[in-house]
């Protein structure tokens, strides 16, 4: 399956977020992250993995480039996701070598490198427009090649070996054509941004209206899936709900896939602007029942929910998912600190990270232009990386986020400073909060026990606020809740999860399980 370079930098820095979704916060930068947000899974790293159209040549070393030709597989650590990388290394017509790369866990296939060499036993695979390369000293025996992938100064060590062929990733909870339900392309316009929305529309063959939910992703630019590193978790849930007889309406995200618009310039703000016009568009659809839509958001879109319920009338109902109860601010220095300790990482390391985050967001809260704030950022993290090790500044420039500010200025000025609290004290409707055990990223007990109180606060009569056992950031069932393991799981979301979403809704909207 092939996927565009920007679909694949939105799935992957998506999830890292909403999946890693929280890092932007809430997946938070990563995916909404990762959902930036994941997370996927630096910004530069997968402009490498996302592809151009190239036509590949080569140069050889006689008699030794035929054991080239072969599928090279090795693997990249980033802010503690692997990521498999291979390179497919065939010859032309011609004899001259050359080679597409592939992305499993990111089930992405076929992306052409642009140049191949092969000289004084070493590899050279380039990708110009990406302003990426791999290059490795191949071994004397040809059964592995040592080197590394580098873009924009930045490398992370890569041993390729040759494999016979490369283990597909099972996700055995992803629906199969055809669908026991309707499945249509939609998409409408929010006027006052001047962009168009993309999205699929599900709902029961069976005549309607039926109630309906529109999913709002995590943090990060991310698709209408919520593609988390191999994960969808919104198709699996949108194919849970409408089985059960709810019509799902998911949508991409601004500039991602068939959307409109400059992510990079988005804030939550914006984001809930685009649910409003989501929800009149369901609204003058004749299957979906006018007072039976409600909201479903996760990580990032889990605060995004509340902002608009708060706003609009029209929301029957709100499903929390890995929403977080605290500041922005709050939110990222309690993750980062969780997520580096889990990575093993020391505590006088992680007092350094905090003080990094500080003089990072002190910035970003007072300087209101942009490309001052980008300079000021870009000083501070250059001055980092010359006092840390080079261990150091894989772990806090890295592991724990710190870069992706100067890319996202104003969705991280918006999000460090918004109290979650003031929305949810102004709902009114039915919700439904729910956060994993394990979740790193959302903190469950401090973010569950601040949004209870700001329900309660506001006179909220109908709310249900859960912990989840042995759940992640993302609902799988996990042992630590580490960002690691979210690829190594085969589970999109623990069955337990979908389970108490659905039958929660339908006791709301007075319809019953079969």
């Amino acid at each position: 399956m092939k996927k565009t370079k920007s679909a694949i930098i939105g799935g992957i820095a998506g999830a890292i977020g909403g999946g890693l979704g929280a890092w932007i916060g809430s997946s938070m930068v990563f995916k909404k992250v990762l959902k930036f947000g994941v997370i996927g899974l630096t910004c530069f790293t997968l402009a490498i993995i996302g592809g151009v159209n190239m036509v590949g040549f080569a140069q050889t070393e006689a008699n030794f480039d035929n054991n080239l030709v072969g599928i090279w597989q090795g693997k990249i650590e980033i802010k503690g996701i692997s990521l498999r990388i291979v390179f497919n290394i065939t010859k032309d017509a011609e004899g001259k070598l050359t080679a597409t790369m592939d992305s499993p866990d990111q089930r992405v296939e076929g992306i052409p490198v642009e140049e191949v060499t092969f000289k004084d036993s070493v590899l050279h695979l380039e990708v110009k427009s990406a302003g990426g390369f791999f290059e490795g000293k191949v071994q004397e025996d040809f059964l592995s090649i040592e080197g590394e992938l580098n873009q924009a100064g930045n490398s992370f060590p890569l041993v390729l070996e040759q494999v016979e062929e490369i283990a597909k990733v099972n996700r055995p909870q992803e629906p199969k054509k055809p669908y026991p339900y309707k499945e249509e392309e939609v998409t409408y316009e929010n006027r006052n941004a001047g962009i168009t929305l993309a999205g699929t529309l599900t709902f029961p063959f069976e005549k309607g209206p039926f109630p309906a939910v529109l999913l709002i992703t995590g943090s990060g630019a991310q698709d209408r899936n919520e593609s988390e590193v191999t994960h969808k978790p919104f198709l699996v849930l949108a194919d849970y709900l409408t089985c059960l007889g709810i019509a799902v309406l998911r949508v991409d995200d601004r500039g991602v896939g068939g959307s409109t618009g400059d992510f990079s310039q988005s804030t939550s703000e914006d984001f809930a602007g685009d649910v409003l016009t989501g929800i009149e568009y369901l609204k003058s659809r004749k299957e979906i029942d006018p007072k039976q839509i409600g909201l479903i958001g996760h990580s990032e879109g889990a605060i995004i929910a509340p902002m608009v319920a708060a706003q609009s009338p029209d929301v029957a109902f709100i499903v929390m998912m890995g929403g977080m109860g605290l500041t922005g601010e709050e939110i990222l220095y309690l993750q980062s600190a969780l997520i580096l300790k889990v990575n093993g990482v020391s505590d006088e390391l992680i007092t350094k990270s905090r003080a990094l985050q500080e003089s990072i967001y002190k910035v970003l809260k007072k300087e209101k232009d942009d490309a001052v704030a980008a300079g000021e950022l870009h000083k501070i993290i250059e001055n980092a990386k010359l006092e840390l090790s080079e261990e150091e500044r894989e772990k806090i420039l890295f592991g724990a986020f710190i870069e992706p500010p100067i890319k996202l200025i104003p969705w991280y000025r918006y999000f460090l400073t918004n109290d979650p609290k003031t929305a949810l004290m102004e709902v009114k409707c039915p919700v439904l909060a729910i956060n994993g055990e394990k979740d790193l990223q959302a903190l469950p007990k401090e973010s569950l026990q601040s949004i209870e109180k700001a329900l309660i606060a506001g006179g909220n009569k109908d709310y249900t606020v859960k912990e989840l056992p042995n759940l992640n950031h993302l609902f799988q069932t996990a042992q630590t809740g580490a960002l690691s393991e979210y690829s190594q799981i085969e589970e999109t979301i623990a069955p337990e999860a979908l389970d108490l979403v659905g039958k929660w809704i339908l006791e709301r909207t007075g319809e019953w399980l079969l």
